[in-house]
């Protein structure tokens, strides 16, 4: 078959690369090696258009083992000779066309990042956003996707411990499925993903190669239009229970000291796992592409290349050692062959029945090596302009603010989202501290440290955090405002942060307005992650979340970690007593910019985003972490989305307790008097309600006078009642009623009822 430009542009490499390939072997590629070719320097693989600015990011320092981008997940020291390993990666594309194992596999798939490093899963979090959960699609992809989270997660054994979903128009085609795996390992005992050593054995282990997820990482790569359900044949088919047998299979096999190095064989298979293993190890490999385990008949060599099919890993082993890995496998009843040899060349030779078929220099295909990097045009977004248009006082203040509230708590992205988490299985493992005490972040336990007397156990608070529409307005302060929430989530649960990993999700890179918020969200993500200490350890670039429509908001979503050095002083966000006082910990202002309120009550489409200053930020979680460590509080939650009275019933909710609070008397911002909507529905960070009892009262007042921050009493703790600004408003248990099953209000009664049937 004759290669020409037109074949690279039906690959979707452009012609500018396809010269380029031909500059970097010396002649015309052949279809197998352009087929390689399309997929190592996709966007999904190589980050071709956005690692300059990538590299900008704070990638070492805090407690980090390994540098970012180094191995397949991030890696952080917990002390005590143990390490966490954390990553989030998207499926959005996949998701789009077929949601169930589209967001299936995309569970699946970043599991296998975390235990081809040796460390096992502990939990699961996901980010999700979807357009307007009226309309038919919207239902019908939500149902899928957390049909198939649910399926794989829970087959699988991880729990499902958190998230977040919101829902917005801009999301209608291109939902976004972003999924977060973290695990817990023993230190000098992870695994690179290398291959070294002339004469090793390179071994495929795990399912059996089929046609399914050929061509992914190009899919992944490009607009959705009316036309990707043709694309169908590029989503992979996922089996929780083979990946269940591959891991336990892997972290057995790890132990025997014969592994040289393994890697997920995810985004573009096998030429990505044999390429990146061996530009690593700076070695090359001879593969016999019919060795490969195959499900179907006749597969061709790009077929095999390209194949994304799940649950399946590249090892290279020691020589001398394959009985001894083969034997492994063979007990957990997993395809296990020897598929080909690492070389000293540097060059990449695939072999059928004997007959080459693909020759190339590894270090050419990946990241970091000979592929292209670019620096895309950007200008400020028109809509921009929209934003600075927009004055406040053009906003009526509501008369009747119970109204709004109820409103509020019914939208979808604020309401009780148990419709969802009642198909997530959040205590297999026995790990998920959380789950009868909800805090602010996820609280995991960390299993297998030999106790010495006295010693606490540890914990890992885990979150992931993205308001979009304030990236939307702002992508600089938006994403710094992602960076700081997840922090203070984590602080507000009794954690110090420890590091970052990201998923970051922009429409069409060749778009000027798009690569804006991209760099500037770049630019505000490195800023807040180095004032956190929180260096990036990794993560995903998902570009092309776009339609004939647009692009979707910028969704640089954000995933933390943070270290609790004893479990047991973790911090939850409710309500504990009839009478405990309640308190507003940072500034109250007026601003209703980017709210909730503002966008879905009063139908404001731009706003700029809400007020947020770094250094106030920083100090305050500061304060928090002081107040935790005393024992001077007995709850805390962050004011975010719906705002101050949003918070307040959150917090009541759990154990059925209201709350007596009154709007601070004569609370000025900037000279002018707070707006009672700002006040109560406002989303201004830096803010965190607490409660204190009554005998931990003077030490509090104490601490805040000694920290210099604003801070007042906003009321009481009651048993149930409801009242605010001397109004009553009925009991919690009305409210809890409302907020439970707004979201189940919109869904089909078949929908609702597979999920209401285990509630």
């Amino acid at each position: 078959m004759e290669v020409t430009v037109k074949t690279a542009q039906q690959l979707r490499l452009t012609e500018e690369e396809f010269e380029l390939i031909k500059q970097k072997l010396g002649r015309t590629p052949n279809f197998n090696e352009l087929c390689a070719f399309s997929g190592m320097w996709s966007e999904h693989c190589s980050y071709k258009n956005s690692i300059k600015w990538l590299k900008t990011l704070p990638r070492e320092g805090g407690k980090m083992l390994v540098k970012a981008g180094e191995e397949n997940a991030g890696l952080m020291d917990i002390g005590d000779g143990l390490g966490v390993v954390f990553k989030i990666e998207s499926h959005n594309h996949p998701s789009a066309i077929e949601p169930f194992q589209g967001a299936a596999t995309g569970v699946g798939g970043i599991h296998r990042d975390i235990f081809t490093m040796g460390a096992r899963p502990i939990a699961s979090l996901n980010s999700l956003r979807f357009g307007n959960l009226e309309e038919d699609k919207t239902q019908h992809l939500l149902s899928g996707v957390v049909h198939g989270i649910g399926h794989y997660g829970n087959c699988f054994g991880v729990p499902t411990v958190g998230g977040e979903i919101y829902f917005d128009e801009c999301y209608h085609t291109n939902p976004l499925v972003n999924a977060m795996s973290v695990g817990i390992v023993r230190i000098g005992e992870t695994v690179s993903a290398v291959a070294k050593g002339a004469g090793n054995p390179v071994m495929f282990v795990g399912s059996a190669t089929g046609k399914d997820g050929i061509g992914g990482a190009s899919f992944a790569s490009a607009d959705i239009t009316e036309e990707s359900a043709q694309d169908l044949p590029a989503v992979q088919v996922g089996d929780p229970f083979q990946e269940k047998k591959l891991l336990e299979a892997c972290l057995e096999v790890i132990q025997t000291g014969a592994v040289v190095g393994m890697q997920d064989m995810g985004a573009a298979g096998i030429i990505c796992s044999t390429s990146e293993m061996s530009a690593k190890g700076e070695s090359g490999m001879r593969i016999d592409l019919d060795k490969v385990p195959t499900r179907q008949k006749n597969m061709k060599a790009w077929e095999l290349l390209l194949s994304e099919s799940q649950e399946r890993m590249l090892l290279v082993a020691k020589k001398g050692r394959e009985e001894e890995v083969t034997k492994i496998f063979s007990k957990w009843d997993l395809p296990c062959s020897v598929i080909g040899e690492v070389t000293d060349d540097g060059i990449l030779n695939f072999y059928m029945h004997g007959q080459l078929e693909a020759s190339l220099p590894a270090h050419e295909l990946v990241l970091g090596g000979g592929a292209p990097q670019y620096e895309r045009e950007y200008k400020e977004p028109g809509y921009f302009a929209e934003i600075k248009k927009f004055n406040p006082d053009s906003i009526p203040v509501p008369l009747h603010l119970k109204t709004v509230a109820e409103q509020i708590i019914q939208l979808p992205s604020i309401a009780s989202k148990r419709w969802i988490y009642n198909q997530y299985d959040s205590m297999v493992g026995t790990n998920n501290a959380s789950t009868n005490a909800p805090t602010d972040a996820p609280v995991v336990l960390v299993k297998g440290i030999p106790q010495k007397a006295g010693q606490a156990p540890k914990g890992i608070a885990m979150t992931t955090d993205c308001n979009s529409r304030y990236v939307y307005a702002d992508p600089y302060k938006g994403t710094m405002i992602a960076v700081s929430e997840a922090a203070r989530n984590i602080v507000c649960s009794g954690g110090q942060p420890l590091g970052v990993t990201n998923c970051l999700n922009f429409g069409n890179p060749y778009d000027p307005e798009v690569y804006y918020q991209f760099v500037h969200a770049i630019k505000g993500m490195g800023e807040a992650c180095r004032k956190f200490d929180t260096p990036v350890t990794g993560g995903n670039v998902s570009f092309y979340n776009q339609n004939p429509d647009g692009p979707v908001y910028p969704t640089p979503t954000i995933g933390m970690v943070g270290l609790l050095e004893d479990v047991n002083k973790k911090m939850t966000l409710d309500f504990k007593n009839e009478g405990d006082r309640i308190y507003l910990i940072g500034e109250w202002n007026n601003d209703i910019n980017s709210s909730q309120y503002l966008s879905k009550i009063c139908g404001v489409e731009y706003s700029p985003a809400p007020y947020f200053d770094l250094e106030k930020e920083f100090h305050l979680q500061q304060v928090i972490t002081g107040l935790i460590a005393n024992g001077d509080i007995q709850s805390a939650h962050d004011v975010s989305e719906g705002g101050l009275m949003a918070m307040l019933f959150e917090k009541g909710f759990s154990r059925e307790l209201g709350f007596n609070v009154n709007s601070i008397t004569g609370a000025y911002w900037d000279g002018s008097p707070v707006r009672p909507d700002a006040f109560w529905f406002g989303e201004g960070q830096s803010r965190v309600i607490v409660t204190v009892a009554e005998h931990q009262i003077a030490n509090f007042i104490r601490h805040m006078f000694k920290c210099e921050i604003a801070f007042a009493e906003l009321g009481t703790v009651t048993s149930g009642e409801i009242v605010v600004d001397g109004e009553f408003w009925g009991t919690i248990d009305w409210w809890k009623d409302k907020y439970d099953i707004a979201i189940e209000n919109y869904l089909s009664k078949e929908e609702a009822g597979s999920a209401l049937s285990s509630i």
